[in-house]
């Protein structure tokens, strides 16, 4: 038998039903060759295999992002823009700061912040084309909303990306109108916002260093793994560049944007184990925290509400008509792509299910794993009938652990905003989730992730619909195991198992051993990909 490269002997939490808890694994050409107990394991060691002991650590499956935008994010946190979220500043006054000094700074190539969130950051501005012209009167000035799906623009900044008040409206998108129908500075959704934002990439040659920075940001999170869900075939030079170097230290999956009915030109899931594109991405509706997700009940009339510049009873809207989304669908269903569907409100839920069922009666197909994504009003009898279709449910519990008292309190009350991310109702009905940041909007926290979604504590400490907790078994699954057959990735990562990929974190103890509430604050003090350290301090030899 030949030695391995690489042994690690201590607990061992694998996510393999058959083995869960093992003393020791080997590694031997990136893959996991071994894992059982010590005196087995230890038959593989040779002169030159590098043997670690954890003591009181831990190893376990490298974490998985399952809806991501390292894209963004890697652009986000450059120093291209400006970060004002809320978990970088709170106080409106500083956030207001923060836009004078960024055009002050930039000067003629423009301003460009992401974060601002009313509901986070109490006392902002009403943001009109009035104030953002006063902020910034010649240069251009773009501040993206905290959830994404928003953003304010200047006059000047309009003029740069060739927007006026006779644009077009892209599909699933707009830009926000006056009565007279001049621009106000607000453009909806991905298709408006991101030709707004085109000055920021440059020449892009610096791309490639922001990316890289953001493995390194994943890595330290414990992420092995991460999809990217708002993917566009302009930056497949950067990826694949990188890839064919041998630079990255995280593995891609993902999943192109579309807006309209075209096809992409690409073959459906395609690439390698390192980067490979494996579905198509539609946002349905938008963001609960301005206003268009699709529901069957109202907002509440509140200073959050209007705020946010939401008119009190309003239930919200779609993205798209139903005919819309079926054109979209069923012009890439049938060609073999799997889909994953952005939809936050309950009544879009119906919608996108019932598309869902129509395209499935038409183009059967045993393994569609079609997903929803977010799924934050989902109701039990949804969820069944999501689970009775094959489709599966992604969901940003950490909405939670920043929003659950302003969901409850400011939105939608005690009934609908407890009630946030159903996730017990999910498993409960039978179905493989996954948890996820989608960041930028959250910080990459996975373990953070496992915390709310076992514990479902709000910023006050209360407890929204404790029924709707997970264990915590349940919880590292939807970030590990799950989140990979999400992923289309469930045959060589996910779970330690001989033939597998050794993407592993090693946590300073066993997560299963304390607190839930304690899980988030876990020391993540290495991470390997194919069995190369990739994050954290050398380990203890033995």
């Amino acid at each position: 038998m030949s030695s391995a490269d690489l042994v690690i002997i201590g607990t061992v939490l694998t996510v393999d039903d058959s083995q869960p808890t093992a003393e020791a694994l080997a590694v031997a050409d990136g893959r996991i060759v071994a894992v059982g107990k010590r005196s087995d394991v230890e038959s593989w060691i040779g002169p030159n295999t590098q043997v670690h002991e954890l003591g009181d650590a831990c190893v376990m499956p490298g974490l998985i992002e399952a809806h991501g935008h390292p894209l963004m994010e890697a652009l986000v946190l450059s120093d291209s823009m400006a970060d004002i979220r809320p978990v970088t500043m709170r106080s409106p006054d500083d956030v207001v700061a923060a836009v004078a000094n960024e055009v002050a700074k930039r000067g003629a190539s423009g301003a460009y912040l992401q974060g601002w969130d009313p509901l986070l950051q109490v006392g902002l501005p009403e943001v009109t084309l009035a104030w953002l012209d006063s902020m910034a009167p010649e240069t251009p000035l773009v501040i993206l909303h905290n959830s994404g799906h928003l953003a304010y623009f200047n006059s000047a900044s309009a003029r740069g990306a060739g927007v006026t008040r006779d644009t077009v409206n892209p599909k699933g998108a707009l830009y926000g109108r006056d009565a007279n129908g001049e621009l106000n500075g607000k453009a909806e959704e991905s298709g408006a916002i991101f030709p707004l934002l085109a000055p920021v990439l440059g020449d892009g040659k610096e791309y490639p260093a922001m990316f890289l920075a953001e493995c390194a940001r994943l890595n330290k999170a414990g992420l092995t793994t991460c999809s990217e869900m708002a993917f566009t075939p302009t930056f497949n030079p950067v990826l694949n560049g990188l890839n064919d170097a041998g630079l990255l230290t995280v593995r891609f999956r993902t999943y192109e944007i579309c807006n309209d009915e075209m096809k992409t030109d690409m073959a459906p899931v395609n690439g390698d184990d390192m980067l490979a594109q494996v579905g198509i991405k539609i946002w349905f509706d938008g963001s609960p925290w301005i206003g268009n997700i699709d529901l069957s009940f109202p907002y509440l009339d509140t200073p959050e509400v209007r705020s946010m510049g939401i008119t009190p009873g309003s239930c919200g809207h779609a993205n798209y008509t139903a005919e819309e989304l079926r054109e979209i669908v069923f012009a890439y269903f049938p060609l073999g792509w799997p889909m994953a569907c952005h939809v936050m409100g309950d009544a879009g839920v119906d919608t996108v299910l019932d598309i869902y069922e129509e395209v499935l009666a038409s183009h059967p197909r045993d393994d569609h794993r079609l997903r929803l994504e977010h799924c934050s009003t989902m109701r039990p009898d949804q969820l069944e009938r999501a689970v009775k279709l094959g489709v599966t449910c992604s969901f940003f519990v950490d909405q939670i652990h920043y929003w659950g008292d302003v969901l409850v309190d400011g939105l939608f009350g005690e009934e609908r905003g407890s009630q946030w991310m159903a996730t017990g109702s999910a498993v409960a009905a039978g179905m493989k989730i996954s948890l996820h940041n989608d960041p930028p909007v959250t910080p990459e926290e996975p373990l953070r992730n496992i915390s709310v979604a076992t514990t479902r504590t709000a910023p006050s400490g209360r407890v929204l619909a404790p029924e709707q907790r997970l264990t915590v078994d349940q919880a590292i699954r939807a970030q590990t195991i799950d989140a990979a057959w999400q992923l289309f990735a469930d045959d060589i990562i996910g779970s330690i198992e001989v033939g597998k990929y050794a993407d592993l974190v090693v946590l300073a103890t066993d997560p299963r051993t304390i607190p839930p509430e304690d899980i988030q604050n876990l020391e993540v003090r290495a991470t390997f990909l194919a069995g190369q350290q990739v994050y954290g301090q050398a380990l203890v030899a033995n």
